[in-house]
């Protein structure tokens, strides 16, 4: 009977890490390895393969069971080096890479793009419309004088790989953060209502 898969399909396009590795002198160390869902940004992403260790075979063996491979690279992600080197174990089962060949290797990781630039994002937004009318009449029924719009306190969180930091003083943010839907495909819906 054949096996019938149900759900999303994938974009992937290439070979799992293990179908890579296993094919090459000494499991690939020193070579350029890329990930084909990576190749979207016009800085140039790749992985620098520093070690690969094997992981046991599966007891029981099922046809969703593939086969994984840990692997330690120097990862490159839109131009800009990881400080440390990274381990791939939970996503080498995906048919997502594609190795550059030596002759190719240097033209691929030459790149004219420049660099990611760091986003700066700001430390404060306007409330939601509704809930800023809420706040000024709490305020002005207080007997506070309202003398500039409320503002909300953004939090950020911070992951391993941030390409973003939040404004200092004095600094203007690069990035725009705003709550709210932006523009309406057909304005002639809201012409008569007062906004």
């Amino acid at each position: 009977m054949p096996i019938k898969y149900i759900g999303r399909t994938l974009d992937y396009q290439g070979k799992t890490l293990w179908e890579i590795v296993g094919n090459l002198k000494n499991f690939g160390v020193g070579r350029i390895v890329v990930r084909s869902s990576f190749e979207r940004y016009p800085e140039p992403s790749y992985m620098k393969i520093v070690k690969v260790e094997t992981l046991p075979n599966p007891e029981i063996s099922t046809p969703d069971d593939v086969r994984k491979v840990r692997v330690f690279v120097e990862k490159i992600f839109r131009g800009r080096k990881h400080p440390a080197l990274v381990k791939i174990e939970r996503v080498s089962y995906k048919a997502d890479y594609r190795l550059i060949p030596k002759d190719k290797e240097a033209e691929y990781c030459r790149s004219d793009a420049p660099a990611m630039q760091m986003k700066i994002l700001p430390k404060t937004m306007s409330f939601p419309p509704l809930l800023k009318e809420l706040i000024i009449r709490e305020m002005k029924a207080s007997g506070k004088e309202v003398t500039e719009e409320p503002q909300l306190q953004i939090v950020y969180r911070q992951t391993r790989e941030s390409y973003y930091r939040v404004t200092e003083e004095g600094e203007t943010p690069n990035a725009e953060v705003y709550s709210g839907f932006g523009k309406t495909k057909s304005p002639s819906l809201y012409k008569n209502i007062k906004l």
